[in-house]
This record gives C-alpha cells, structure tokens and sequence, in this order.
C-alpha cells in the first residue's frame, strides 16, 4: 500500500467511526498490506484437506480475525448455521453491461480529514487501499465497472455486515406501507415481552430511526462492550464450555435497560436492528428470510438466494446477518434509484417508501451523534442518508460493506471488503470521497 495510502486511512482513527464516539477513538494502528495479506498470499483453505495452519473453523477464535476474515466474510455458510433467502423460480432481472465513458479506475479524489487530505488519490488506489473484495459501479441500470478480488466471486455470497439493516428497515417500512405495521405504535404492542426492558416504552419509529436510549455499547475497540455480548448470545462468537449468558438473540434483547430519553438523538446501536427484525416477524407473522424473498428478493429478479446467519434456535440475525452475491446488492440498489421499480419492470418495493427513506431523518437529532466525517447527514429506516446536493443515501456495514445511491448522477456502487478495522472511520476518508468523484465523472457530457 503506497504510503500517503496508508496515512489518509490512519488518519481517519483520530475521527469518528461508525460504531464509536468521540470517547473512544482508537490510537491510529499501523495497518497491513492488503497484498501481502491476500487469499492467495496466505494460502487459507487451501488443499485436500488444508494444513493445519491454513485452517479457518467457526471454533477458531482466530477464524474470526483478520487477514482470515479476507477468506471467512466470502465463506459464512461454511462455518455457520444459515437461513436460506429464496430468490424465486422467475428468471434473472437484467443487469445490462455498458462501455463506460470514463476510466472509472482513473478518476481523482482528495481523502477527507486530517493527514493525507492534501494528497490527490485514483478510485483504484482506494480499491487497493480499503482491502475490497468487490466492487460493482451502476450508470443509468448498466454496469460499467465490475472487479473481484482475493475469495470473492460473482457467484459467491459475502456478508453483508450492517447493511443487513437496511434491508431490515425497508421490510419494516413495506409493512408500514401495507398496513400492517404502525410505526407510531409502541414496541409491546408487537412485543409485549420486552415491557421491563429500555424497550417497554419506546415507539416502533424510535426503533426504525435507533433514536432509542438503551444502555448498549457499540465500541469494537473495547472488549467488554455490550456488542461482543450480543455477538456471543447469537451464536457470531463461540459461547465456550462454561458459557452461563443468553443463548439466543431474544434471550438477550430482554435484558436490555434504558439508558437516556427516547427519541431525543440518534445512536447507532445494533441491538435496535435486532428488536425491529423480532417486530417485523410479528407483525407479518413470518421468519425474516421468508419476508425478505416475498417482499424483495423474488420482486428484485434476484440471481442468486441469499441467506441469513442465524443462532441456536434459528433465528435470523438482522443486525447484521445477511449474505448476497454483489451483483443481487447492485440489484436492489438500482431498485432503489428507480423509486422501487426493479430492472425487470416491477414496483418491487412501493415508491412512498423509497421516498420516505430519501428524505431522510432529523439532522438535529443525527449531529449529537457526532460523526466527524458524516455532517448533516440523517438517518431514516435504517439508511444513511447524506442530504449532499446530489441526494445521496446508503447502507453500511462494518468492514467495508456498502451500497450507495446517488440519484441526481443516477448512479449506483456496491462493495463488499474485509477491513481490519471494523469501523468505517477505516474507510470513509477514501470510499466516501471516490464514490462521490465517481458520480460526478459519470454527470459529465
């Protein structure tokens, strides 16, 4: 990785990532070469069976761990109990490829913040830099750039991370639409299980938007968070031999105690996620995976089944659990552009709600969360929404993960990585900036 590279991404550790506050910026940590750390440079899984120090098990604490995450974030199903995602018996939706008019790879951009903002970086140099899997660029519902690298393939699924939440989200939003789910109602109207908990006297929006106050630490950094006890409860980390905690998502989630006042800020909180996917499932009377291929993924012309990890009683994990191929991302992406209209010529999801989430959330409420990279953004249905002059929104997900919708340069880019960092404060200063740049060389006559 060139040096400047390796700068303007350490400098993005003194701002705020995804997942922290201003409390708990991490010191800048000298990062690995993305080359040297390849697949194929290690050689994970490699063999008939794999040397013993090649292997990558679930019992494995280190499967977990970077650089074998650049093998395991493409192979989930390997090591994990799943939830299959039907994509339907239907053919295919298009996804036309185009020549495209710019060098995709060629087009400049200045990093955000802090060291390494002065120097002038191409869309490959951040490819290389942010440790991308794939990436796949959309101009007017045509590919024009589309690039695998390390265990990804174009038909092999890699989580998802939290833009899982997002699909979440749309799906609570669908139902909303439909009738069936009232964001003004409160949370036990769904799940009167959680009335002793931070949820008894939240509202579903409150969850929608996570403008709920709940004791639960979000910070990767600290390895007593809450994140690391919820990870453990849904089976994401091994419970151990003596493990006495909660044994599933639900046995968690009514633990949870209040912590502030609802409604006043936006925090970003995983569990939230967890609580709406228990109220969409109530509410449609569905598991998770059979509302998301009845309600998006059939509609989308997805070309490959998606699926779920899920815990030791098979519950779906919506905080961040979903694994696709990139290509089906790119799909419900473009849906999203075209106002819920998928490639095939279906209204695949209704335009009310893609407008909803366009709009976005409350600005005031989102600036006390602090994100030193994300300024007058929102966020709305479990998207991130920008309320830059081009109407950008997107999904995000720790390690890389992410969909960006830019409807004035009708443009669509999905990519999927496997960061060592977990926060996206790892990535922003450069997929931020480049997705952007790309936008505005595709506007260009």
């Amino acid at each position: 990785m060139p040096f400047f590279v390796r700068t303007a991404i350490a400098a993005a550790f003194t701002l705020l990532a995804v997942n922290t506050t201003s409390a708990q910026t991490p010191t800048p940590p000298a990062l690995p070469d993305p080359a040297a750390t390849s697949v194929d440079a290690l050689g994970w899984m490699k063999g008939f069976p794999p040397a013993p120090d090649k292997l990558i098990t679930f019992d494995n604490p280190a499967g977990g761990v970077f650089p074998r995450t650049r093998w395991s974030f493409s192979h989930v199903r390997e090591t994990v109990p799943t939830a299959n995602v039907w994509r339907g018996s239907g053919a295919a939706s298009p996804l036309p490829a185009a020549t495209s008019p710019v060098q995709i790879e060629a087009v400049t951009f200045k990093p955000l913040g802090g060291a390494g903002s002065d120097q002038t970086l191409n869309f490959a140099q951040m490819i290389s830099g942010t440790y991308t899997d794939g990436i796949l660029v959309m101009h007017r519902g045509k590919v024009v750039y589309e690039k695998y690298f390390g265990a990804l393939t174009p038909e092999r699924p890699h989580i998802a991370m939290s833009v899982t939440k997002s699909f979440v989200g749309t799906l609570a939003a669908i139902l909303a639409d439909e009738g069936k789910l009232d964001p003004a109602a409160p949370v036990t109207k769904y799940i009167p299980e959680l009335k002793d908990t931070a949820y008894g006297d939240a509202t579903v929006r409150q969850v929608m938007d996570m403008t709920v106050g709940v004791h639960y630490s979000e910070n990767y950094a600290d390895p007593k968070a809450e994140i690391w006890d919820y990870a453990r409860a849904g089976g994401m980390l091994t419970q151990g031999q003596n493990y006495i905690g909660p044994k599933s998502f639900y046995e968690f989630l009514v633990t949870l105690k209040k912590e502030g006042e609802h409604g006043d800020a936006f925090a970003y909180k995983t569990v939230n996620a967890e609580v709406l996917a228990w109220i969409v499932r109530r509410a449609s009377n569905q598991s998770l995976a059979d509302l998301l291929s009845e309600k998006i993924w059939r509609r989308i012309g997805a070309e490959q089944d998606a699926y779920f990890m899920v815990d030791r009683i098979g519950t779906e994990s919506g905080g961040g659990g979903l694994n696709t191929v990139l290509r089906d991302l790119a799909r419900f992406g473009e849906t999203m552009r075209n106002g819920g209209r998928a490639s095939n010529g279906q209204q695949a999801i209704p335009k009310a709600v893609v407008d909803d989430i366009q709009r976005g959330g409350d600005p005031a409420k989102f600036v006390k969360a602090g994100y030193a990279l994300l300024k007058g953004w929102s966020y709305r249905d479990m998207w991130w929404v920008s309320h830059n002059p081009h109407g950008a929104y997107m999904a995000r997900g720790i390690h890389g993960q992410s969909i960006y919708v830019d409807p004035k340069a009708e443009v669509v880019i999905v990519r999927y990585a496997a960061h060592p960092v977990a926060g996206n404060a790892g990535n922003d200063p450069l997929t931020l900036p480049a997705f952007h740049a790309v936008a505005e060389a595709l506007m260009r006559p």
